[in-house]
């Protein structure tokens, strides 16, 4: 490989000015972290209890009880935190800082004095490590470690990122390859990416090394998992894992064999997102080829076009190729940013640009469907086809909610999508050397540092609902570098201009290669083709055969009820149809709808005989489809993707 390791740009480095995005990020500060910290100290009137800050007060002696809630229930305030540090680096905020510190003392003081810290194992007085399969001890202790690395990073503050370390250090010494030592693995995987991060702020090798045991020593023979109480005596703290194969888990074969993605899916995600941190660490080149294979099997077999993917709900899991149904997907929101999370890293190992498309797809659509946009109401599951009077009288849909919830008895989904809002900018840039990867069209200004010196540049785009995106150089003084703006795959053509004339850049997978020397208030001006357009999918998907769904760039568009009545499985429209632009500055902020004509069946022509020889008859109508990210946004209705196609 022998690659430079691509730097993000600093949030505070980042100043996001979006007329699209800015809605949601907004929302973070100013409503989302807000509720949710009510949420998890349950004080919110009808919403599930989350019991998290009172299992730390318990844990750390200061109030009395029991535990209740999940075994991983202390990650509702780890990712909260989490997001709170990302809102931090971009824009000071002292009261939000003061909660914020007084939450990371009730996690300090429920640490032990040995280092170890969980509430549940604390309160139950179960015996640590003990089932590795189902606790998420592991887990918990990885978002505590991306929470504190993030708070550092943003405040400079060291006490939460000591706590960590005293983990990591204690983990150091119970698990590993070395006799005496603890030889398992997190049944869910989450904390050997975290490993990593709190390598790369610490140093401590010892910390990479651990997360790399954890990675290649998941699935060996004998299983670990299977040599526990939980699966050799059937004692299950879910019983529903007694149903689970190790396959769930990524364990029913040694990793090193794994070529095909399997099981829960936000663990697959999880683990490969590892991986690929560990394949650009160690420049590991056969680990990254096998991170290659398993994310082409994610996205050419067992992805939806929203970016979204676990198709089952018993499992929440993978099942087969090309088994994607709309109605009954699982579709998890924390799946989906765990996508994002793993195709970014595939970008940083590779420069390709096929992986930021996958980053893209994901965020402009499942992330934010996951949220309503009043910020206080979530969808955990992210169906593409939605009838509510089915999927609230059918038991097998019970899974499928026909409108966001406040909360969640499991919310690993809500504090996840905030973390990912507030940490967009992330995903936007990187550097290496003397390059600046372009890599998602949001109006923002970046100030950074390449070998050439300090660099600053504003973009400005009103994407994708223009194709018109411009680059300028701010400062006084420029210099050479490269800038590498990505192309994305859907784009049939564009232009090129640097200060009004046509340019010809390099293409090389996925990015255009801009390499000169800068002057202040040079521009560059990138015209993508972002039509409006009916896709196919590949007709080994059964439940698409004979349909179309409407893109637009990143976008996936829906028909809901709110628009065009029900019975929206029964609309037949042609790909040859015109489709006309309609923005609707009144309706949900502002969004541009598609409008195109099509035909549908006339219930009011229809029988009640259930079983008929006639055939329905059809009538003209005219369609108004919306993103998909907003869908539901006007309450409860049917909503389909995928239309059938005349």
């Amino acid at each position: 490989m022998n690659r430079r390791t691509l730097r993000s740009v600093a949030l505070d480095k980042v100043r996001i000015d979006d007329a699209f995005w800015n809605k949601y990020i907004n929302l973070v500060e100013d409503v989302i972290l807000p509720f949710q910290w009510e949420l998890i100290n349950d004080r919110v009137e009808g919403a599930e209890k989350s019991y998290c800050i009172r299992n730390f007060r318990i844990a750390g002696g200061s109030q009395e009880g029991g535990h209740k809630g999940m075994v991983f229930q202390d990650t509702d305030v780890a990712k909260w935190l989490e997001a709170v540090a990302y809102s931090l680096a971009k824009k000071p905020n002292e009261q939000l800082e003061k909660i914020a510190d007084e939450a990371i003392d009730l996690i300090a003081d429920a640490q032990c004095e040995d280092g170890y810290l969980n509430t549940y194992y604390t309160i139950t007085g179960g015996r640590r490590w003990s089932d590795l399969f189902e606790g998420h001890e592991l887990y918990t202790a990885g978002h505590m470690m991306e929470a504190a690395v993030a708070y550092y990073e943003a405040t400079g503050k060291e006490k939460f990122l000591d706590v960590v370390s005293r983990f990591a250090d204690y983990m150091c010494e119970v698990f590993g390859a070395e006799e005496g030592k603890n030889h398992g693995y997190p049944g869910h995987p989450e904390v050997e990416l975290a490993l990593v991060k709190l390598y790369r702020v610490t140093g401590r090798k010892r910390y990479l090394e651990l997360a790399d045991y954890f990675v290649r020593n998941r699935g060996s023979r004998p299983c670990y998992f299977e040599s526990e109480e939980c699966i050799r005596e059937g004692k299950y703290i879910f019983p529903e894992f007694a149903d689970f194969g190790l396959d769930y888990a990524q364990a029913h074969i040694p990793l090193k064999e794994q070529r095909t993605a399997e099981g829960h899916a936000v663990r697959a995600v999880y683990l490969y997102s590892a991986m690929a941190d560990l394949a650009d660490e160690y420049q590991d080149e056969e680990l990254l080829k096998q991170c290659e294979a398993l994310w082409e099997d994610i996205t050419q077999k067992k992805m939806y076009i929203t970016g979204s993917i676990g198709s089952a709900a018993d499992g929440e899991r993978f099942t087969c190729s090309y088994d994607l149904p709309n109605n009954t997907n699982y579709s998890e929101s924390c799946a989906t940013i765990g996508l994002a999370m793993f195709s970014n890293r595939m970008f940083r190992a590779t420069r390709n640009g096929k992986y930021m498309d996958t980053v893209e797809q994901a965020l402009y659509n499942t992330l934010l469907a996951g949220i309503a946009m009043d910020g206080k109401h979530f969808f955990y599951v992210n169906p593409l086809e939605v009838i509510p009077q089915v999927a609230e009288n059918n038991p097998t849909m019970e899974h499928v909610k026909t409108m966001r919830q406040k909360w969640f008895g499991v919310a690993c989904c809500p504090p996840n999508i905030s973390r990912t809002l507030a940490s967009i900018s992330n995903y936007m840039y990187a550097m290496e050397g003397n390059t600046l990867y372009s890599n998602l069209f949001i109006s923002s200004e970046i100030h950074g540092e390449l070998e050439a010196g300090e660099i600053a540049l504003r973009i400005t785009a009103d994407y994708p609902r223009d194709g018109k995106v411009q680059y300028e150089i701010l400062g006084e003084t420029a210099g050479k570098f490269v800038l590498a703006i990505r192309k994305p795959g859907y784009c049939s053509s564009y232009r090129m201009r640097i200060n009004g004339e046509d340019c010809s850049p390099v293409c090389e997978n996925g990015y255009l290669y801009l390499d000169r020397e800068w002057q202040p208030g040079d521009k560059v001006e990138m015209i993508l083709d972002v039509p409006f357009r009916f896709v196919r999918c590949n007709p080994r998907v059964n439940e698409n055969i004979g349909k179309i769904a409407l893109v637009k760039g990143p976008w996936v568009y829906c028909l809901e009820e709110a628009d065009n009545g029900n019975y929206l499985k029964s609309i037949v429209v042609s790909s040859d149809t015109e489709i006309k632009e309609d923005f609707k500055e009144d309706t949900l902020g502002g969004i541009l709808c598609a409008v195109f004509k099509g035909k549908r069946i006339d219930y009011s022509a229809i029988s009640d005989e259930l079983y008929t020889g006639e055939k329905p008859m059809y009538m003209e109508d005219e369609f108004t489809a919306v993103p998909y990210g907003v869908w539901n946004n006007r309450g409860k209705g049917e909503m389909i993707v995928w239309m059938r196609e005349a």
